[in-house]
């Protein structure tokens, strides 16, 4: 049980850290800024699916062997769902507003795309934490 978490919140930090700090940045250096939105909008839900799914299992296997760090990964998926299933239909809502002339909608834009920011590296530094007890 205990190497089954190690890897599941291994591939879980991996992934998001992949993610974040590789494929994100590498689609917008090399594609113009609207393809590279399109794909960007188009891969986040997958982006989602996996941190929601992967920190589910983890939490799962995390139960028998770390409460506490099942606990996190609970929360860690808990916060996907939300950042799925609420914030990143009003992120795409404002950045289409903005796209279409809407001035306001741009400091929501940024508003909302900071508070994303801020979950992803919640997550990331949860997993990260999760990880470092199997130190």
């Amino acid at each position: 049980m205990t190497l089954a978490a190690l890897f599941l919140s291994a591939l879980l930090f991996g992934g998001m850290v992949l993610y974040s700090f590789g494929f994100a940045p590498l689609v917008f250096a090399q594609l113009p800024g609207d393809q590279a939105g399109r794909v960007i909008r188009g891969a986040f839900p997958w982006y989602y699916l996996f941190v929601l799914g992967v920190a589910l299992v983890a939490g799962a296997v995390l139960a028998a062997v770390d409460p506490r760090g099942a606990g996190l990964m609970l929360a860690v998926a808990g916060l996907a769902v939300i950042a799925r299933q609420v914030l990143m239909p009003m992120i795409n809502r404002a950045r289409d507003a903005q796209l279409a002339g809407d001035a306001a909608a741009k400091r929501r834009f940024g508003q909302l795309h900071g508070l994303s920011v801020l979950i992803n590296f919640a997550q990331l530094f949860a997993v990260a934490w999760v990880l470092a007890r199997f130190i």
